[in-house]
């Protein structure tokens, strides 16, 4: 899908400026045409002749390039691309990129660039959650830029948490998919839900669950990532979507996303139900505040609505609808059972007994299965590798 495109790589100064050595070789292997913007205070990361020697051009650091007054042109660089990546992307360059500062080649480049451009943010968990960084991303991508999410583990800090470069690999991926002519579910609509629902006990007290929405927002990005145009109904959560096709509609509880996917779903092509929806609700809610009097309180609860079944029993034969079984006990059997009472195509099934899976975790541990019985296990895998599991075989089933 990238041979003989051709992209700008543009490294910043961070740690993981050693992986983009790794990104301009696998692109080069496919046939990609690769010039390499720096920064100076990436060469004190990487060394411009070895991206030079890898891309097989010379490396761009500095506006100008001789002592005659040559210069390196970066509104033709900004014409010459099919795509940048800027991989890392520091908090540094980041900022810029949100503020529009030029006071580099490489953000010079940027925003000269009329090509799609894509980041890959490289920080520490606490930079990368810092206000002014979440909302310079957040910036970014108005601007119809592309993040690469990053990634969850060690930090050259020694910190475990979210805040590593996406692998090389991950990179070459997302590109490869962006140019891609056939991208499997290209004009189809879907239905994702997401995250836990918060179910009032009083103005300032609720029933909820430890859904952190992970799961059903990587599957909704990818989903875009294959073409689909995707309505993402999510409770409460900190998350954010960063696909321009992916549209979001939030809730709190129950009900209320009862009521968006009773409207969405007569016209989408697949449903993927990943929100951990609660079961009951309080029958009564405290117009003011509980005070804490007697030694115990008894919280009288009534079933919420269920959306899955009253989707399935609307279900026409060309949707597609996808469940989730989370089970501590006989999981396949309960899970199936599900399956058939529910009308779902296939049920992604995963153990709060497997280790790393369910709840808060980055990472999921699932079986797939079919309505025609067929069973498949997958390892523990991060979150939005399960979500591709779970697109391919949503996509396998519209061939």
């Amino acid at each position: 899908m990238l041979a003989g495109k051709k992209i700008i790589v543009g490294v910043s100064g961070s740690i993981a400026a050693y992986k983009s050595a790794l990104l301009v070789r696998l692109l080069v292997k496919e046939g990609v045409e690769v010039k390499v913007v720096m920064t100076s205070a990436a060469k004190d990361f990487i060394t411009p002749l070895t991206l030079a020697t890898l891309s097989k051009n010379p490396v761009l650091i500095d506006f100008t390039k001789d002592d005659q007054g040559g210069w390196n042109n970066h509104v033709e660089l900004g014409l010459w691309a099919d795509a940048m990546v800027i991989a890392p992307a520091s908090a540094n360059t980041l900022a810029k990129m949100a503020n529009g500062i030029c006071d580099n080649l490489l953000s010079a480049v940027y925003l000269s660039a009329r090509c799609p451009v894509f980041f890959a943010p490289a920080m520490d968990l606490d930079m990368l959650q810092h206000p002014s960084t979440k909302s310079n991303i957040d910036r970014v991508i108005s601007f119809g830029n592309h993040q690469i999410m990053p990634a969850f583990g060690e930090l050259a800090s020694g910190l475990v948490g979210t805040g590593r470069m996406a692998e090389p690999e991950e990179i070459v991926g997302v590109l490869s998919r962006f140019f891609s002519t056939d991208k499997g579910l290209q004009g189809k609509k879907a239905l994702v839900t997401a995250g836990p629902t918060h179910e009032a006990l009083d103005p300032v007290r609720f029933i909820g669950n430890n859904s952190s929405g992970k799961m059903g927002f990587a599957i909704a990005e990818e989903l875009a990532n294959m073409g689909a145009d995707v309505e993402l109904v999510v409770g409460p959560t900190y998350l954010s979507v960063y696909s321009d096709k992916v549209k979001v509609t939030r809730v709190t509880s129950a009900e209320d996303m009862y009521n968006a996917c009773v409207s969405h779903f007569p016209s989408s092509d697949i449903t993927v139900l990943s929100a951990a929806v609660a079961d009951y609700r309080p029958i009564h809610k405290a117009d003011q505040k509980i005070k804490k009097s007697e030694s115990s309180m008894t919280i009288e609860l009534t079933k919420t609505r269920d959306i899955a079944a009253e989707l399935g029993k609307q279900k026409k034969a060309n949707q597609f609808v996808v469940g989730f079984a989370l089970e501590t006990e006989n999981e396949t059997a309960n899970a199936e059972k599900k399956m058939v009472a529910k009308n779902f195509d296939l049920i992604v099934l995963n153990s709060l007994n497997d280790k790393g899976a369910g709840f808060a975790h980055d990472t999921n541990k699932v079986t797939l299965i079919d309505s025609a019985g067929r069973k498949k296990e997958f390892p523990l895998k991060s979150k939005k590798d399960v979500a591709k599991d779970i697109v391919n075989a949503i996509v396998a089933s519209f061939k």
